[in-house]
C-alpha cells in the first residue's frame, strides 16, 4: 500500500489539463472555467457617481462650515440614478443627489443628507465633509479599461458572473467540460427501477458518482451496470476509455474471485500506478493511465468507500483536468471534535459527519449510526470527513481534529 499523500502526488502527475476550448454565452457561463483572460473596454465605475443620498457640492464651499457657522447653498437640480446631468454646479450651488447617480460637472464631494437641513430650494450644511471627494466613487477607481479583469483558469461563479455582466462580456472562451464515464460492476447489482430480489443490491454508486461529476463541472457518461464476466467488462472498459477523459468504475478492484478490473486494465495497455492506498475506507483503489491520456479510477464497490475516494482524490483530478488554476489541494481545516473518534491506527482513517460553527470555532460532530463503508444511510447530510492519521487510535471529545471539507 502507498500513503494517501503519495497517491495524491501520483494522481496529479497523471492528469493533464484540457486544452480544448469553446465559446459560451454569458447566460451559460456559470460553473465554467475561463480559457482566456477577460478584459473590458469600460471603466468601472463607468463615471463619477454618488455613494450616498445627499447633496453634491463643491468642497471649497463647505469645508469650513460647522453647526455654529452653517453654509447655505441653492439647490439648482435633482439627480437620480440613470440621469445624465446637463448642467454644471457653480460656487454657492448644490444638487440634490441619490446613491448611484452620476455627478454633474463642478461637484467634487457629497454631503450626506443627515448632515444637512433643507427648506424649499435651499440646503444648509451643518457640518463639513471629512475630506475632498467624500462619498464620491471616481470613474475607473475599481477597474480601468484594458486591464485584466479576470484571469484564465478561473471558475465562473456568482461574483464572476456579476463582474462579467457589468463589463458587458456577452461571449466567453471556456475550457470544454471533462467527459467522465461511470460504470458499476457486479452480478448482484440492479437498477432502482427493478424489483429487488433476495441477495441483490440496488446500484446507488451510479447515481452518487454522477452527482459528484456534475457538481465538479464534468459531463457524466453513464455506462450502467456490467456483470462480472471478463469479456463484457473488457468491452465496456474499451468503450469507456475511448470516449472519456476519465473513467470511474466501482467494484472489481479487490482480491476476490470476481475482481477482474486490474488484470483487464493491464491487458488493455493501461499503466497501473496505484492499486492499494493506506486509507480506510478506500484501500482497494486502482488508478491507471492509457496512451490516449484517459485516467482510470477503479473505485471500491462499497458506496462510502467510493465517495471517500472521490472526495479525497478524484475531485483534485477533475479540478486539474478542467483547466482550473489552483494548487490542487484538499480543503482541510482544524475543528473541535464533539465526539470520541477511534481508529485501528494502521491506515489513515476517515469518519464522516457534520462541520458547524459553534461559539466562533469550527466543530465536527460524528454522523450517528455505524461508521461502516457499506452504510450510506448516515452519510446523508454529512459535509465533512474527520481524519485520524496512521498511528492515531483515538481522538477524544474536545480535542482538535483535521477535517476535510466536502
Amino acid at each position: 500500500m502507498i500513503s494517501v499523500q503519495d497517491a495524491q502526488i501520483i494522481i496529479l502527475e497523471l492528469v493533464e489539463s484540457l486544452e480544448e476550448t469553446e465559446t459560451v454565452s454569458l447566460e451559460d457561463a456559470t460553473g465554467r472555467i475561463l480559457a482566456q483572460p477577460v478584459s473590458s473596454s469600460l471603466d468601472f465605475p463607468y463615471w463619477d457617481n454618488s455613494a450616498m443620498d445627499g447633496y453634491g457640492v463643491r468642497f471649497e464651499d463647505v469645508k469650513n462650515c460647522s453647526s455654529d457657522y452653517p453654509i447655505t447653498l441653492e439647490i439648482v437640480t435633482e439627480i437620480s440614478a440613470g440621469i445624465n446631468p446637463k448642467l454644471s454646479i457653480q460656487s454657492g450651488e448644490a444638487c440634490r443627489i441619490f446613491t448611484g447617480a452620476m455627478l454633474p460637472d463642478g461637484v467634487d464631494t457629497i454631503v450626506m443628507q443627515e448632515k444637512t437641513h433643507q427648506e424649499g430650494k435651499k440646503v444648509t450644511v451643518l457640518s463639513p465633509p471629512n475630506y475632498l471627494g467624500e462619498f464620491v466613487r471616481k470613474r475607473g477607481s475599481f477597474y480601468q479599461a484594458g486591464e485584466i479583469l479576470l484571469p484564465s483558469g478561473l471558475n465562473i461563479n456568482e461574483p464572476e458572473m456579476a463582474v462579467l455582466a457589468t463589463a458587458q462580456c456577452s461571449d466567453l472562451q471556456v475550457y470544454r467540460r471533462p467527459r467522465i464515464a461511470i460504470l458499476s460492476t457486479g452480478n448482484e447489482l440492479i437498477t432502482p427501477s427493478q424489483t429487488l430480489q433476495p441477495g441483490q443490491i440496488i446500484d446507488s454508486n451510479q447515481y452518487a458518482l454522477k452527482a459528484f461529476v456534475v457538481k465538479n463541472g464534468g459531463i457524466p457518461i453513464s455506462l450502467g451496470i456490467v456483470k462480472d464476466q471478463p469479456k463484457i467488462i473488457k468491452q465496456k472498459i474499451i468503450e469507456a476509455i475511448n470516449q472519456a477523459d476519465c473513467v470511474l468504475s466501482t467494484g472489481g478492484v479487490s482480491v476476490g474471485d470476481y475482481d477482474y478490473i486490474v488484470q483487464i486494465l493491464a491487458e488493455l495497455g493501461g499503466e497501473i500506478k496505484i492499486n492499494r492506498v493506506a486509507m480506510k475506507p478506500g484501500k482497494p483503489l486502482t488508478v491507471a493511465k492509457f496512451n490516449n491520456g484517459c485516467v482510470y479510477f477503479g473505485l471500491p464497490g462499497n458506496p462510502v468507500s467510493a465517495l471517500v475516494s472521490c472526495w479525497r482524490f478524484v475531485k483534485l483530478a477533475l479540478d486539474k483536468l478542467s483547466g482550473l488554476q489552483s494548487d490542487y489541494q484538499p480543503k482541510f481545516i482544524t475543528a473541535i471534535s464533539q465526539d470520541n473518534l477511534s481508529s485501528q491506527g494502521q491506515r489513515e482513517t476517515y469518519v464522516w459527519g457534520q462541520l458547524k460553527l459553534m461559539n466562533g470555532q469550527s466543530s465536527f460532530s460524528l454522523a450517528q449510526g455505524q461508521q461502516n463503508s457499506a452504510n450510506l444511510i448516515n452519510l446523508a447530510s454529512s459535509n465533512a470527513l474527520a481524519i485520524l492519521p496512521i498511528g492515531t487510535t483515538k481522538i477524544h471529545q474536545g480535542e482538535t481534529v483535521k477535517v476535510l471539507m466536502l
